[in-house]
């Protein structure tokens, strides 16, 4: 059994993220059963910027994945950060707290929501959204994902209402044009593949 532990900063992605990982362990087909812890959720400003509360809330996701010599996967929004550089270091400050655990951190470019942008053509129907719905030619450069599923569906984007729904519905091979979805799903992939 692997155990998966994640860091998530928004309400919608507590029941999201365990969803996408249960949709990518099956996908990998590794044969290996996955258990998700429920996600801990922080203030993405005070993950990022205060290093007491990021040492703090590290540390019980290793805690908790150290039990099982699990994985603690961080995944956030990286709206404007550059990933290149904020991955890395998310990277080395998880292993300053607990060189003993196994981390990994995912980093969507811009928002969680904009790998659905890029598999837009799949969610077409869900909660409204147009029936010929298709994604911008590079959903990474789109500013404001949650606007842009909201300017398309009669009520709008609420992260607690649609992320879950909308996890569960799109289409994981379209989504890969994202690279930062791209890069969760293969790693993920390889992680369960060890």
């Amino acid at each position: 059994m692997t155990l998966l532990v994640p860091i998530v900063e928004g309400h919608g992605e507590v029941q999201a993220v365990p969803a996408l990982l249960h949709r990518l362990a099956l996908q990998a087909n590794a044969g290996i059963p996955v258990r998700v812890n429920p996600p801990i959720r922080v203030k993405s400003g005070s993950f990022l910027n205060d290093p007491d509360y990021f040492r703090r809330q590290f540390a019980l996701a290793a805690a908790k994945a150290a039990q099982a010599r699990g994985h603690v996967l961080i995944l956030l929004d990286c709206e404007d950060d550059c990933p290149a550089e904020l991955g890395p270091e998310l990277l080395r400050r998880g292993r300053a707290v607990r060189a003993d655990v196994s981390v990994h951190v995912f980093l969507a470019h811009r928002e969680y929501e904009t790998w659905f942008i890029a598999a837009a053509a799949s969610l077409r129907g869900h909660a409204g959204l147009p029936s010929d719905l298709v994604p911008p030619a590079d959903p990474e450069l789109t500013r404001d994902a949650k606007g842009w599923l909201s300017q398309r569906m009669p009520q709008p984007y609420d992260p607690i209402v649609h992320q879950l729904d909308f996890t569960r519905a799109f289409d994981l091979e379209q989504a890969r044009t994202n690279d930062s979805f791209r890069r969760i799903h293969d790693q993920i992939r390889n992680l369960l593949a060890r």
